[in-house]
């Protein structure tokens, strides 16, 4: 087991080379989850949220996995130096990099994503299909 003092030494210098800090608030942000959901979902006090968020307290291992779990996301995303959620709302937002976020939801976000864009397909190819009928008929 892997004591204490070696998780927060690993922890501080896994932080300050990944910014995690600026991370978790740029996951946070990009799933449109306030500060205060976070907190109510991991059971942690305002201003300790508001500390690691601010990058001026490095959080524990167990404290990064509750983080993790409250925004939908893995340790990895976390420590991931991309910016590849910043733009999740914007309209110029290119096909990979959205192919990027669905890669990034659980698999049951993904299901539903998956069967929201099948509904879609399918009513295009429906719409494209009796067009091409009704253009036959005349």
């Amino acid at each position: 087991m892997i004591n204490k003092a070696f998780k927060r030494t690993f922890i501080a210098v896994l932080s300050n080379n990944m910014e995690i800090s600026k991370n978790i608030k740029r996951v946070r942000e990009a799933k449109g989850l306030s500060q205060k959901e976070v907190i109510s979902a991991i059971g942690m006090g305002a201003a300790q949220y508001s500390r690691i968020e601010n990058g001026k307290t490095d959080p524990s291992v167990s404290t990064l996995v509750k983080i993790a779990k409250a925004l939908g996301s893995s340790m990895a995303e976390l420590f991931t130096d991309k910016d590849v959620l910043r733009d999740v709302n914007s309209i110029d937002t290119t096909l990979m990099e959205r192919v990027a976020l669905i890669d990034s939801l659980s698999k049951e976000e993904q299901k539903t994503m998956f069967s929201i864009l099948d509904a879609f397909l399918s009513k295009r190819k429906l719409k494209s299909t009796l067009k091409t009928v009704l253009q036959e008929m005349e």
